[in-house]
């Protein structure tokens, strides 16, 4: 990809064409996240959805002081309902704590699965076993992405106590899901985790028996420490 100067990126981010502001976004990759969040922020509003999606992610990424707040508001105000999902994962990048009640928010009172998803995604990133109510309850969800979501999330902030409330979808029809199960249950060291992920090593899919052979070296490896 060509790389242009910042005075070349910011003049594309106002170029008519949806094309060159793209390719622009797509240059700040490499530019440091104080330089890069004032050009980003031209195209916050910007008229192509798309563009605005990458603008939003990548204040998940290019972290500064002012992304907290700028994405919080995209989350409470936005009415695109994918736009606001995706500051609701770029919240889950920033690991900012703050945004655990926002999001927590998000997933009881947004009417958009997708953002519910993003929001239980988020919460997992965030590591804050406070988020163990929220996800136990996401995984009654009628949405099998947001089963996922929790599944995972579960994981990542190790709450054990949870083994248990997973476990019924070893069995799932959905192999994502029994993969997400069996990630997640390579952090949540028990007796039951590793029985469950003998089991499901042994699933008829490839990628489901090799999460849990890689889940169940990674739960001996924490145990020899």
């Amino acid at each position: 990809m060509m790389s242009f100067s910042l005075q070349q990126i910011s003049q594309h981010l106002e170029s008519t064409s949806s094309r060159d502001r793209m390719i622009a976004l797509a240059n700040l990759r490499e530019v440091p996240a104080e330089d890069a969040v004032p050009l980003i922020k031209k195209v916050l509003n910007d008229e192509s959805l798309q563009i605005r999606s990458m603008a939003v992610f990548a204040l998940g990424i290019k972290q500064t002081d002012e992304c907290f707040p700028i994405l919080l508001n995209i989350l409470e105000t936005e009415k695109d309902y994918g736009i606001r999902a995706d500051a609701a994962g770029a919240l889950g990048y920033l690991e900012d704590i703050r945004a655990f009640e926002p999001l927590v928010r998000a997933f009881y009172e947004d009417t958009d699965w997708l953002v519910r998803f993003s929001a239980a995604v988020a919460l997992g990133n965030l590591k804050d076993s406070r988020a163990r109510e929220v996800l136990l309850q996401a995984l009654d969800s009628e949405e099998v992405v947001v089963q996922q979501a929790a599944i995972a999330a579960l994981g990542e902030i190790k709450a054990v106590d949870t083994v248990d409330a997973i476990l019924r979808f070893a069995q799932s029809e959905d192999w994502l899901v029994r993969q997400r199960l069996a990630e997640a249950l390579g952090n949540l060291p028990s007796e039951k985790s590793r029985s469950a992920l003998r089991y499901l090593e042994k699933d008829n899919n490839s990628n489901v028996a090799e999460s849990a052979r890689l889940a169940l070296k990674r739960l001996s490896e924490s145990e020899a420490v």
